[in-house]
C-alpha cells in the first residue's frame, strides 16, 4: 500500500523558482498542484547553493538576494494551496486511464491529469577538483556551496573557478573577507560582462586578488582546518596562498535520473519541447526551465517563468475542450478564489 494517495489536476516535478512559478500560472487558470522535490527544501539551486546570492536580471528587482526571491515566489503560489512533497524523487510513471500515475521514493502516490517538469539541471552534485585529501577539508573549510554570508567574514578566501558562481561570490565576499582570490586557469571569465568589469574594478582597488592563469594543486592544514592552497601556473611555478576557506566552483555534474527512462524525446540531458506549448513528445508531459530544449532556448529564470504560463494554458485547454479558456490579464481578474 502506498504511503499517501493523491489526485490533482498536475504533478509538478521540482520545485526550484520556474516550478514555484508554475503552481502560481497553473493556479491562474484553475488547476490544482502538488509538487515533488528531491531537496529538503523548495528553491531549487537557489536554496541550496546560494540563498544570499544577489540576483540581476528580475524584472522589477534590479537586485534580489536568492533567498529572498524564493520567500516570494512561495508567497505569490500560496493562495493556490499547492502540497509540496519534499526530499523525495518521481521513481516510476505510469499510464492509469487517461491520467498519469507518478510513484516516489518515499511511497507517494500522485494520479495528475498532466506533469511539468521543472527540474533545472536535473538531480545535481558538485564537480570538485582532484586534489589529494580534499574529503578531510570538506565541511569545515572547503565548501561548494554559501548559505550564510557572514560564516566567511573576517577569512582568508581562496575562491576556484571562471563561471558566474565563482565571480559573483568573488564580488559578495570581498567587502567582509580579510582577502579574496579568484584562481582561473584563464585570463577570461564565463560570466555576465558587467559582473567581470566589476571584478577588474575590485582587484584595482585592492579589495581582492586574480589569479590567473592558475589552477588548484595541493591543500596545507591539518584536522579538517586549511591553512594554505597552492596554486601551479602553465610554466609550473607554484603559489602558495594563505587560506581559512576554499570555494570551488566548477559547476554542477547533473543527471536526469529516472526521467531520462520515459521515453521521452532528449537531446542529451534535456528534454525537448514543442517551444509554444512546452509539451514533450509524450502528449499531457510538459517540460519547462533549464531541462527543456528548443532551438535558440535561452538559460533564463524569465524565459522559464514564460515556459511555465505556456504549460499551463495549454493543459487547461487540453484538460478542457468544451470550454476554452478566455484570456484575462490579472489586474482585471485579481487572484481566483
Amino acid at each position: 500500500m502506498p504511503e499517501e494517495s493523491h489526485n490533482t489536476d498536475v504533478a509538478i516535478i521540482g520545485a526550484g523558482p520556474v516550478g514555484l512559478f508554475a503552481i502560481f500560472e497553473c493556479g491562474m487558470v484553475g488547476l490544482s498542484c502538488h509538487v515533488i522535490d528531491s531537496l529538503e527544501a523548495i528553491g531549487g539551486q537557489c536554496t541550496a547553493l546560494y540563498p544570499e546570492k544577489p540576483i540581476y536580471d528580475i524584472p522589477a528587482y534590479p537586485e534580489i538576494m536568492a533567498g529572498e526571491f524564493i520567500e516570494k515566489l512561495e508567497k505569490q503560489a500560496a493562495p493556490f494551496r499547492p502540497q509540496y512533497h519534499l526530499n523525495q524523487q518521481v521513481v516510476s510513471l505510469s499510464k492509469q486511464g487517461s491520467k498519469w500515475q507518478l510513484t516516489t521514493s518515499k511511497g507517494t502516490e500522485i494520479l495528475a491529469k498532466s506533469i511539468i517538469i521543472a527540474g533545472g539541471a536535473g538531480a545535481f552534485g558538485p564537480n570538485k577538483p582532484p586534489l589529494e585529501n580534499l574529503e578531510a577539508y570538506e565541511g569545515q573549510s572547503i565548501f561548494y556551496m554559501v548559505r550564510q554570508k557572514k560564516d566567511f567574514e573576517g577569512k582568508n578566501i581562496v575562491i576556484a573557478g571562471g563561471g558566474d558562481s565563482a565571480v559573483d561570490w568573488a564580488l559578495s565576499l570581498a567587502p567582509m573577507a580579510k582577502s579574496v582570490r579568484l584562481v582561473h586557469r584563464r585570463d577570461k571569465f564565463r560570466a555576465a560582462p558587467e559582473s567581470v568589469t566589476k571584478l577588474h574594478d575590485l582587484q584595482e582597488q585592492g579589495q581582492l586578488e586574480l589569479m590567473v592563469p592558475y589552477q588548484l594543486q595541493g591543500l596545507q592544514g591539518e584536522n579538517g582546518q586549511l591553512t594554505a592552497v597552492e596554486v601551479v601556473d602553465g610554466d609550473k611555478n607554484v603559489r602558495v596562498l594563505e587560506a581559512d576557506v576554499l570555494l570551488p566552483f566548477y559547476g554542477l555534474a547533473a543527471s536526469l535520473g529516472p526521467i531520462a527512462d520515459w521515453g521521452l524525446k532528449l537531446d542529451r540531458h534535456h528534454i525537448e519541447v514543442n517551444p509554444t506549448t512546452c509539451q514533450t513528445s509524450i502528449n499531457g508531459i510538459y517540460a519547462i526551465g533549464d531541462i527543456a530544449a528548443y532551438d535558440n532556448k535561452l538559460k533564463l529564470i524569465l524565459t522559464g517563468f514564460s515556459e511555465g504560463a505556456f504549460a499551463a494554458h495549454h493543459i487547461y485547454n487540453a484538460l478542457n475542450p468544451e470550454n476554452p479558456l478566455h484570456f484575462e490579464y490579472s489586474t482585471t481578474k485579481g487572484i481566483p478564489d
